[in-house]
């Protein structure tokens, strides 16, 4: 029998609603990371209303900040009411005026030469004796100027300060004297010019003296030890070499010679007076040169007691070398390869003479012999200041306020051994290469 159940009703055709499309959540990395840009970008922009001024945007701009603005605080859920205020604009501030640069004015070959001489006593340290305050005053303004005037008046301050010492308590002579004492007064004499070979060798010498001391020594007894050591260093090493290079030196001299010299030295004009004493006739020609011009009172000097003396700078050497016999020359150091360290222009009168086939006589006390190998004068120099090179009222005067010029004053120059014929000294006449051996037997007799 056919079914009387009757046909399954058709379902209803739903109605397709529109469907909202959300924006995709962002996780806790994206929200982080975006930000952070946004920081980046109002600090970008802080910055760069500082530098000028903002630009005025556009309205497109600012549909497009809207948008982007809603956007965000959608994705934040952050609500922002109408009465949170607005970060004002950052106001723009004016440029500040530009300084000139000052012009460096130092000659770069020799920058590490270049040293701040100490003129007065101000901030010189509370350590430092008064007779070393005075001496460093004096040796900077050339008032004691040769090696071993430097040297003998360094020696004779040390000696007051070793007088006026006091050992604290808890301390031994050996050991405080050196490093509290001694190392203050040597820190400010090098502030106010370079220690000389001469000085250095002499401090050294100093230096063991006081080690040697025994512990159990008493202060007094070790105070007058060493101030006994310094006379009797001053007197062998300075004051009877001197005598004996200065007879040494005479003898070289005969009727009718003429000695050309150059600057001053203190032993060279010893030897021409001790010539002079003894009756010899030659004349004397005094190359000089500035600044020091130090030729002059030698030149005074020897003419007050009757030497005929003829003074010439340096630009007349090529013409008065033909009328010499002899060079004699001093010296402030004497390097171990056997070179000449001495006042700026030696070289060049050595040169001359050697080229016009003139001898060149050295003298120079051990004192002033070093292990130190020269082969040139600008690893090791002394820097004086520039200004001593300036003539009041001259084309220089005002040389700091030119552009592009620089003016170098060094105080000494190397003379190759090949231009020196012999080394006068306390222990004999030596050419230039025995230079070393002397100063090994006079470190070894110490």
């Amino acid at each position: 029998m056919p079914s009387s159940d009757p046909p399954p009703a058709a379902d209803p055709p739903k109605s397709e609603t529109p469907t909202t499309v959300e924006a995709p959540k962002l996780s806790g990395a994206e929200l982080k990371k975006q930000k952070q840009a946004e920081k980046a970008a109002r600090r970008a922009q802080a910055i760069q209303g500082k530098q000028a001024v903002p630009a005025v945007a556009t309205p497109a701009q600012n549909n497009e900040a809207q948008k982007s603005g809603k956007g965000q605080q959608k994705r934040r859920g952050s609500t922002s009411g109408p009465g949170v205020p607005i970060r004002s604009k950052t106001p723009v501030v004016a440029p500040a005026p530009v300084v000139p640069k000052k012009e460096d004015k130092t000659v770069e070959f020799f920058r590490h030469l270049y040293k701040p001489r100490m003129t007065s006593i101000a901030g010189a340290s509370k350590d430092v004796h008064p007779a070393v305050l005075a001496l460093g005053l004096q040796m900077s303004n050339y008032t004691i100027c040769g090696s071993c005037a430097r040297l003998v008046a360094t020696l004779h301050a040390f000696k007051r300060v070793i007088e006026s010492y006091t050992t604290p308590p808890g301390n031994s002579l050996t050991r405080h004297l050196t490093s509290h004492v001694l190392s203050p007064q040597i820190e400010y004499l090098a502030s106010c010019r370079p220690l000389s070979i001469s000085m250095g060798n002499a401090i050294r010498w100093l230096k063991l003296e006081i080690s040697k001391v025994d512990i159990n020594t008493p202060d007094t007894t070790a105070k007058a030890d060493l101030c006994d050591a310094i006379d009797v260093f001053i007197r062998e090493r300075v004051t009877f070499a001197d005598q004996v290079i200065a007879s040494s030196a005479a003898e070289k001299i005969r009727d009718g010679d003429v000695i050309l010299t150059y600057a001053k030295s203190s032993i060279v004009q010893r030897a021409l007076v001790k010539a002079h004493e003894e009756g010899r006739q030659f004349r004397v020609i005094v190359v000089d040169s500035r600044p020091l011009h130090e030729g002059r009172h030698l030149a005074a000097a020897l003419a007050d007691i009757g030497i005929e003396v003829k003074y010439c700078l340096i630009n007349g050497l090529s013409h008065n070398i033909q009328d010499a016999t002899k060079v004699m020359l001093g010296a402030h150091a004497m390097m171990s390869n056997g070179r000449l360290f001495s006042r700026i222009g030696t070289a060049l009168v050595a040169m001359e003479a050697n080229e016009a086939d003139k001898p060149v006589l050295v003298l120079c006390e051990t004192i002033k012999f070093t292990e130190r190998v020269a082969l040139d004068s600008i690893v090791h120099n002394e820097i004086a200041p520039a200004d001593e090179l300036v003539i009041p009222g001259g084309a220089l005067e005002k040389w700091g306020d030119m552009k592009k010029l620089q003016l170098c004053n060094p105080m000494y120059d190397v003379t190759p051994a090949d231009y020196l014929n012999m080394i006068i000294t306390e222990s004999g006449n030596v050419p230039p290469t025995s230079v070393p051996v002397l100063h090994r037997l006079g470190n070894e007799s110490q």
